[in-house]
C-alpha cells in the first residue's frame, strides 16, 4: 500500500589520501538518475531491477586516516561513525569501567551469545543505543587523568590525523590535551571540538543537551500543534545534525591540510547547528520580521500540506502547487468546484482560508479507510504517504530494495541488525567491516601498535589505567 514516488539521485564522494602521501584528491560525481516506480495499492512489488550501470563501488576513501575519538553519546559518535564508514581507523577511547554513557542506556539491549569472549563476561549486555552509532570502530579504555594514561593519549595524538572530542569547552585544555597542546605534538592534526554552544561567548562552558538546544534555539517553538504546548522531535535531531556538520567539517579540514600541510581547529556546536537548521523559518524572520508559530504537521506557507485523518488511520498529503491541488480536488476528492472556488484557486488564497479548506478535506477523507485513499492517490503526481510505524518503515518495499539494514556478527551478541550507511557510491554502499565494539575490546591491540609490550600492558591493567 506504499507509493514509490519519483526521485532524482545524485551522489558524490571525495577521496582524501593519508598524510605523508602525494597530495591528490578524487571527486566522483555520478550522473543524475530519474527513476519512476509505483507500487499499486493492490500490493504488487516494484521492479526488482535495481542495478546501477556505473560499475563497482569506490575504495574506502579514508583508508589510512587514523582518528582519535574522545566523544560519547550521540553527536560526536555519529560524526566518527560516518568517518569510520569511509574507511578511517577510528579508535574510540572510553572510560575504564563504564565506557560511553550510552552503554548503560538499556533496555533494550542485544541478547548475549553463548560464545561471548570470557574477557567480556563482566560487562552488561550491549545496549541498542550504543550499537546504533558505533559500527566500524575500535574500543580502548584509558584513564587519562593519570600520568600514564595521559601519555597513552599523547602517543595517539602524535600518530593520528584527526582528534574528535565533545568535552565542555576548555576541559581538555586543563588536562594538557587542548588544541594548543595537541598542535605542539602534531601540527598536522585536525582537532574537532563538538560542544553545546561553541568555544566563545557567555555560554561557552555550558553543557549541551539535544532537548535543551531544541528548546533554546527555536526548534521546539515551531514543533507541535498550534493549540498545544511545544514538543521535542521524536529523535535527537539536533545531535544528529551536529554530527553530520562535524563529519563534513572534518572532511574539509583534511582537504585543507592537503593544501597547507597544517592542521586546523574545528569549532562545531549544537546551538549554531540548530539555528542553521531553521532554514526558511529563520529566513522568514531575518528577511521579513515574521515570527514563527506551531502548525503541527501543516506547512505555514503551503496549503494543503499536512496529515489528514482517514477512517482507520492517517495520511500525509502535500498538494504544493495549483496543478496538484486541482488533481486532488478532481481525481481524489471528486469535487472539481474546490479548485474553481476563488477562496482556494491560488496558494495565497488557500493559506488565507486554511481552516475552511482543511475541514472540507478532512470531512471527506474520514469517510473511507487509508487504503481506499492510497489507491485513489497512486500515480496522480500528488505527493502523499501513509504514516508508518517503525516496523512498517523497515518493511517498506523501498527500504527492502535499498538494503537499508546490514547484518553483522557481534562477538558478544551474535548476529545483529544495524541501519546501513545511507549513501551509495556507484550503486554500492560502504561495508560494515566491524561490528560496534564491546568495551575495551581492542585495548591490547592498539597499545601494542603504539609500542607497548605485553608485560607493560598487563601492568597498566593492574593499576586500572587501561
Amino acid at each position: 500500500m506504499l507509493p514509490l514516488l519519483a526521485r532524482t539521485a545524485r551522489s558524490s564522494s571525495v577521496g582524501i589520501f593519508p598524510r605523508r602521501t602525494v597530495l591528490s584528491e578524487c571527486i566522483c560525481l555520478s550522473a543524475s538518475r530519474h527513476v519512476k516506480q509505483y507500487q499499486t495499492a493492490s500490493g504488487s512489488q516494484p521492479s526488482s531491477n535495481n542495478a546501477y550501470p556505473y560499475g563497482p563501488g569506490i575504495s574506502p576513501p579514508l583508508k589510512g586516516i587514523k582518528i582519535l575519538d574522545l566523544t560519547r553519546v550521540l553527536a560526536g559518535p555519529t560524526a566518527t561513525m560516518l568517518l569510520a564508514d569511509l574507511g578511517a581507523d577510528v579508535i574510540k577511547v572510553e572510560e575504564v569501567t563504564r565506557g560511553d554513557d550510552t552503554r548503560s542506556w538499556h533496555p533494550p539491549s542485544a541478547p548475549l551469545s553463548d560464545d561471548a569472549p570470557a574477557a567480556s563476561s563482566h560487562l552488561p549486555p550491549e545496549s541498542a543505543y550504543f550499537l546504533a552509532v558505533n559500527r566500524n570502530k575500535r574500543s580502548i579504555t584509558v584513564n587519562f587523568k593519570t600520568p600514564e594514561g595521559l601519555e597513552i593519549i599523547r602517543k595517539l595524538v602524535e600518530s593520528s590525523d584527526v582528534l574528535v572530542e565533545n568535552f565542555v569547552s576548555g576541559k581538555l585544555a586543563t588536562m594538557g590535551l587542548g588544541w594548543e597542546d595537541c598542535k605542539k605534538i602534531n601540527d598536522r592534526l585536525i582537532y574537532a571540538s563538538i560542544t553545546g554552544y561553541g568555544q566563545t561567548g557567555p555560554y561557552r562552558e555550558a553543557a549541551g543537551y539535544d532537548v535543551i538546544i531544541e528548546a533554546e534555539a527555536g526548534l521546539m517553538h515551531i514543533t507541535g500543534e498550534s493549540d498545544r504546548p511545544p514538543v521535542k522531535v521524536g529523535v535527537a535531531a539536533t545531535d544528529i545534525a551536529t554530527g553530520l556538520y562535524a563529519h563534513g567539517a572534518i572532511m574539509a579540514g583534511l582537504l585543507s591540510r592537503q593544501q597547507t600541510g597544517k592542521g586546523v581547529w574545528i569549532d562545531c556546536n549544537l546551538f549554531e547547528t540548530q539555528i542553521a537548521g531553521l532554514a526558511n523559518i529563520a529566513s522568514n524572520y531575518l528577511v521579513a520580521g515574521k515570527e514563527a508559530s506551531r502548525h503541527g504537521t501543516a506547512h505555514p506557507s503551503v496549503v494543503p500540506y499536512q496529515v489528514f485523518p482517514c477512517k482507520d488511520s492517517f495520511l500525509m498529503i502535500g498538494a504544493g502547487n495549483n496543478k496538484q491541488f486541482k488533481l486532488l480536488a478532481e481525481k481524489v476528492l471528486e469535487d472539481p468546484s474546490l479548485s474553481d472556488n476563488p477562496r482556494f484557486m491560488s496558494n495565497d488564497a488557500r493559506v488565507r482560508n486554511r481552516t475552511e479548506l482543511i475541514k472540507i478535506i478532512s470531512d471527506k477523507l474520514v469517510q473511507h479507510d487509508r487504503n481506499y485513499w492510497l489507491k485513489k492517490l497512486t500515480g496522480l503526481g500528488i505527493p502523499f504517504g501513509p504514516i508508518n510505524n517503525i516496523q512498517q518503515t523497515f518493511e517498506h518495499p523501498q527500504a527492502i530494495a535499498r538494503q537499508v539494514t546490514a547484518e553483522v556478527e557481534h562477538s558478544r551478541a551474535g548476529k545483529i541488525k544495524l541501519v546501513a550507511p545511507a549513501v551509495s557510491y556507484n550503486g554500492q554502499k560502504m561495508p560494515v567491516s566491524r561490528p560496534p565494539p564491546w568495551l575495551s575490546e581492542h585495548t591490547n591491540e592498539v597499545l601494542e601498535e603504539l609500542g607497548y609490550s605485553v608485560e607493560h600492558i598487563a601492568e597498566l591493567r593492574g593499576k586500572g589505567i587501561v
